[in-house]
C-alpha cells in the first residue's frame, strides 16, 4: 500500500511539475564555466587552514614559539574558519544557497577537526609524551571489518601532512595519534554502500495562508509538509550516516564505523540527541562538556552550552546561506532544553518515545515553513 500510494504521489508530481533538476545540465554548466561556482572555490580554499593550523603545531613540537603564542594563532585560525565563509557568502551575490550550506558545512567540519587537533596535541605536550609514549586510540571502538590492524605513532611524529589529510578525510570529528585501522578494504561491502548512496516537496501554496494568517490553512499545510519532510529526513540519515560513511570508512579503512546508535528507541529528548549523530556527540563530550566540567562547572549548565553551541551552528548554517537572519532554528534547537526537561519529568516508556517522534516530525517543519515563508517574502514577494 504505502509503495502504490507514494508511487501515486511520485507519478502526479512528475505530471505536474516535470524535473525540477537536471544533473546533466549541472555539470555541463560547470565545466563550461567552473569560476562561476565560488562556493566551490571556498571549499579549496579551507586546505589554507589546515595547513596553517599543521604549521603551528609543528612549531609548538620543537619549541620554537611558546604555548601563548601558539594558542593565539590557533584561535585566529579558528575564527576565520567561521568568519571568512560567512563574509564571502554574505557579500558575493553569486553564491547560491545551496552551495553556501555546503561550503559553510565543510567549513564548520574543519573548525570541529581543528579544534580537536590543537587540543590533542596540546594534551600530548602537557602529558610530556613527546619522545617515546604512544598514545591509544579511544576505548569502545566496533571492529567492523574483522579485526583492526595495530599501529603506533608517537608524538611528534604523527604531524606530517599525511596525517593530517587523513584526519581530514576521515569519518570523525575526533583527532587521535593512532586511529583504529580495518586490515583491508571489503569490495562487497563498499559496492553495496555505494549503490546505496544513489538511491523537494513544493511549498510554493504555503505561503498565501502564511500571509493572511489563516492558522487553519497554516495547520493544514504544516501537516501536509510533515510527513514527506520527516521522509526526506530518514532519507538522508541513511544515505549520509550509514552510506556515505561507512563507503568513506571503508575506502581509508577506517576502524571506527559507530556513527549512530538506536536514536530511534529514544525514551527521551537527551537520548535522542546523545545517539543520532555519533561523531558530533563524541566531539561535544570530549572538547566542550567533559573540560568543562573538570572547571567546577555544573552539569546542567554544561548541557546548557552545549545546546546553546549547537543552536549557534544549526543558526550559523541556515540564517547565512539565506543571507536573512531570523533565529528560527537558533530557537529551535533551545526549545529542545525545556522539552527535555518535559518529557524526561512527566513522560515514560513509549510514551517518552512517541513525544520524540512527534517533535521530530512536527518540529522540522515548522521551522522550514518560517524561513521559506520570510525567504520568499525578502526575494520574491512584489517580484513582477
Amino acid at each position: 500500500m504505502l509503495v502504490l500510494s507514494n508511487a501515486r504521489l511520485f507519478l502526479e508530481n512528475l505530471i505536474k511539475y516535470g524535473i525540477l533538476v537536471d544533473p546533466i545540465q549541472v555539470v555541463s554548466l560547470f565545466l563550461k564555466d567552473p569560476y562561476s561556482w565560488p562556493s566551490l572555490c571556498l571549499v579549496i580554499v579551507a586546505n589554507v587552514f589546515a595547513l596553517a593550523a599543521l604549521h603551528t603545531e609543528r612549531r609548538l613540537a620543537v619549541g620554537s614559539i611558546s604555548e601563548n603564542v601558539g594558542s593565539i594563532i590557533h584561535a585566529c585560525n579558528l575564527l576565520t574558519i567561521l568568519c571568512f565563509p560567512a563574509l564571502v557568502v554574505l557579500m558575493v551575490s553569486s553564491v547560491t544557497p545551496v552551495g553556501a550550506v555546503f561550503a559553510l558545512s565543510i567549513y564548520t567540519i574543519l573548525f570541529l577537526k581543528l579544534f580537536s587537533f590543537r587540543d590533542v596535541n596540546k594534551w600530548c605536550r602537557a602529558r610530556g609524551r613527546a619522545k617515546a609514549v604512544r598514545v591509544r586510540p579511544a576505548s569502545g571502538l566496533k571492529k567492523a571489518n574483522g579485526e583492526m590492524v595495530p599501529s603506533g605513532v608517537c608524538y611528534p611524529a604523527n604531524l606530517t601532512y599525511k596525517d593530517m589529510y587523513y584526519f581530514l578525510f576521515a569519518p570523525t570529528l575526533c583527532y587521535e595519534l593512532n586511529f583504529p585501522r580495518s586490515p583491508r578494504i571489503r569490495k562487497r561491502f563498499l559496492l553495496r554502500r555505494l549503490f546505496e548512496m544513489w538511491m523537494v516537496p513544493t511549498i510554493q501554496n504555503s505561503m498565501k495562508p502564511f500571509r493572511d494568517m489563516d492558522y487553519s490553512r497554516i495547520i493544514e499545510r504544516l501537516l501536509k509538509l510533515a510527513v514527506p519532510n520527516h521522509l526526506i529526513w530518514l532519507i538522508f540519515f541513511y544515505w549520509f550516516f550509514h552510506s556515505s560513511l561507512n563507503v568513506l570508512a571503508e575506502v581509508m579503512q577506517f576502524g571506527d564505523r559507530e556513527f549512530y546508535r538506536d536514536w530511534w528507541n529514544s525514551e527521551s529528548v537527551t537520548y535522542f540527541w546523545q545517539n543520532w549523530n555519533i561523531p558530533v556527540h563524541k566531539w561535544c563530550l570530549r572538547h566542550f562538556y567533559k573540560p568543562m566540567i573538570k572547571r567546577g562547572v555544573s552539569k546542567w549548565t554544561a548541557q546548557t552550552a552545549v545546546f546553546l553551541a549547537s543552536a549557534f551552528f544549526h543558526e550559523y548554517l541556515v540564517s547565512v546561506p539565506l543571507k536573512m537572519f531570523r533565529l528560527w532554528a537558533f530557537m529551535g534547537m533551545m526549545a529542545q532544553i525545556p522539552l527535555a526537561w518535559l518529557v524526561g519529568r512527566f513522560l515514560r516508556g513509549n510514551y517518552g518515545n512517541a513525544a520524540v517522534w512527534i517533535s521530530l516530525i512536527i518540529g522540522q517543519p515548522i521551522a522550514v515553513l518560517m524561513y521559506v515563508h520570510d525567504y520568499y517574502v525578502l526575494n520574491y514577494e512584489g517580484s513582477p
